[in-house]
């Protein structure tokens, strides 16, 4: 099973911008699919953004992010990465680097967004 470790998270005001980092234990190739989700206090984990590897692979953005998030991959350093603009409160979460199949989560990384 894939290792994913997330990073780049922390505590940045609305409006604000940061850049989270998904490491893979292997080649961003071998999987179908890479996205991540977020989860805040008290509610469910939720899609944020996917793409597909394949051949005419497309990305998918959740509504709530659409225009300001961008998810993009550097395949020879086997990251992917979701970068975060025009932050606001609500987009405070855990966020979590997903992939599959088989389907594998990291650890999470921490994103409050608060003046």
């Amino acid at each position: 099973q894939v290792q994913l470790v997330e990073s780049g998270g922390g505590l940045v005001q609305p409006g604000g911008s940061l850049r989270l980092s998904c490491a893979a234990s292997r080649s961003i190739r071998s999987s179908a699919f890479w996205g991540w989700y977020r989860q805040a206090p008290g509610n469910q984990r939720e899609f944020v953004a996917r793409f597909f590897t394949g051949t005419g692979g497309r990305t998918y953005y959740a509504d709530s992010v659409k225009g300001r998030f961008t998810i993009s991959r550097d395949n020879a350093k086997n990251t992917i990465y979701l970068q975060m603009d025009s932050l606001k409160p609500e987009d405070t979460a855990v966020y979590y680097c997903n992939t599959g199949p088989p389907e594998s989560w990291g650890q999470g990384t921490q994103v409050t967004v608060s003046s």
